[in-house]
């Protein structure tokens, strides 16, 4: 890993992979138990960069 990155920048991208994960897994049929967790999934990948912008 490079560790030049900025947390920032690293969250952000973090946050990306997460959002293109969550698209692939809405494209699949899942039972609702399924679609709370990928839905819960996003959430909590994305709260970090929201996290970092408070602190």
């Amino acid at each position: 890993m490079n560790n030049n990155i900025s947390i920032q920048d690293r969250s952000k991208l973090f946050a990306i992979r997460a959002i293109k994960a969550y698209t692939e897994l809405n494209k699949r049929h899942f039972d609702d138990a399924g679609k709370v967790l990928a839905k819960q999934f996003l959430r909590a990948s994305t709260s970090i960069g929201a996290n970092l912008a408070e602190g």
